[in-house]
């Protein structure tokens, strides 16, 4: 009676549960999206970007990515003194490797950019296109558990000659944040600017991770200046 009795409770019982493998897979991350507002002298420049995995293997591993970039800017057309209005966008589609260690990874990519700028000057109008090969560098390095390490760089071998750095150094102050000094240079033919501030990243709202920055900034034809920055990166 004791064996039969064994035998029927094993049998009602319910045995081992093994989820369905697809509920436990979730497809590695494919996509990240990024941008940025910053303001200072005159000036607004707005930019939004996308870059995509292409493979199966997604963002945490390293392989191609192909990149969408974006910006657009407002400011005066003539600063000493100030007059009219200079409204400028660019376009620009990068094809690039990406190398990745854990969290750091180094990308290198270039493909074609288009720039497009409007004047308004009193009663003059003027609009002109520029396209040409652009080249990016973009690094993201966490030697250790406390520091990180940024640099962001292009050059667009257009009429312009325009090109960016920007480098900036963190500790962390929490868990996630991470505060220190940036660095960042622009110049586009005999225009520069200068600026130097320090930055605060990773800070975590609504899924997105954002980066406030802010300084002193000095150009070519205007006086020092305080800029804000901020910017995000969203992976999908």
């Amino acid at each position: 009676m004791l064996a039969r009795g064994l035998v029927l409770a094993s049998a009602l019982l319910p045995g081992p549960t093994h989820a369905d493998p697809a509920l436990l897979e979730r497809p590695p991350l494919s996509a990240v999206m990024f941008g940025s507002l910053e303001a200072g002298a005159g000036k607004l420049h707005g930019a939004f970007g996308m870059k995509y995995a292409v493979g199966d293997l997604g963002l945490d591993a390293s392989g191609f990515r192909l990149s969408v970039t974006s910006g657009a800017s407002t400011e005066p057309a003539r600063r000493r003194p100030t007059q009219g209005s200079l409204y400028k966008s660019d376009v620009g589609v990068l094809l690039g490797y990406e190398w990745r260690v854990h969290d750091s990874f180094v990308a290198v990519s270039v493909g074609p950019d288009l720039e497009t700028a409007y004047r308004k000057w009193g009663n003059l109008y003027g609009i002109g296109q520029r396209i040409g090969p652009r080249i990016q560098l973009d690094v993201w390095a966490t030697p250790d558990e406390t520091s990180l390490i940024q640099v962001n760089a292009y050059a667009v071998a257009a009429g312009s000659g325009r090109s960016s750095a920007r480098m900036a150094a963190g500790w962390k102050v929490t868990p996630q944040l991470y505060l220190g000094p940036e660095v960042e240079l622009y110049r586009e033919r005999d225009y520069f600017k200068l600026r130097l501030g320090m930055h605060l990243t990773g800070l975590e709202l609504l899924g997105i991770t954002w980066r406030l920055s802010a300084g002193m900034q000095k150009s070519r034809d205007d006086r020092s200046d305080l800029y804000a920055t901020l910017g995000f990166h969203w992976k999908r």
